[in-house]
């Protein structure tokens, strides 16, 4: 498991939060039992503001500097992702037919994605259902892409 920086709550789990000088690198989706952080610094508690104002309003776009590592291939993926309204979603399919690729390189890039929520990997769903979410096809990380899809989808 990594070092996190930070471990912050959130209303389906924790999340462990990872930071490069004042940028976010990385943010992990934790069991709900993981001690959450006691004293966050200044790059964590603005994280904390701006997830607490997601929770508020999935609408709300994140004003943080974050810096995903990847591909080249992988980066234009995440790019597309932030390009997908809250409350709405895509397939693999129709996400791989616009980049020009194929749908499982799309799926390998969404379960590589070292941000989740800030860039919605959620939002990007099998043709016939929900699909996988972080390399997998059942349990936890499942229950989060439905929690974060409902909570989308919900009216302010």
């Amino acid at each position: 498991m990594p070092r996190y920086d930070a471990i912050l709550p959130a209303p389906m789990c924790r999340l462990g939060a990872c930071f490069t000088g004042d940028a976010l690198t990385r943010l992990d989706f934790l069991p709900a039992d993981t001690h959450a952080s006691t004293r966050p610094d200044t790059r964590a508690n603005q994280l904390a503001g701006e997830l607490e104002a997601y929770w508020d309003h999935p609408a709300h776009e994140f004003d943080l500097l974050y810096v995903p590592t990847g591909t080249p291939f992988q980066l234009r993926v995440w790019h597309a992702l932030m390009t997908i309204p809250a409350g709405q979603s895509t397939t693999y399919g129709a996400l791989a037919k616009l980049l020009g690729t194929a749908a499982r390189a799309v799926g390998q890039a969404c379960g590589a994605n070292p941000l989740p929520i800030l860039i919605p990997c959620h939002r990007v769903v099998a043709a016939n259902g929900l699909g996988g979410f972080m390399h997998s096809s059942s349990g936890a990380p499942l229950d989060v892409k439905t929690w974060l899809l409902a909570h989308e989808r919900r009216t302010d």
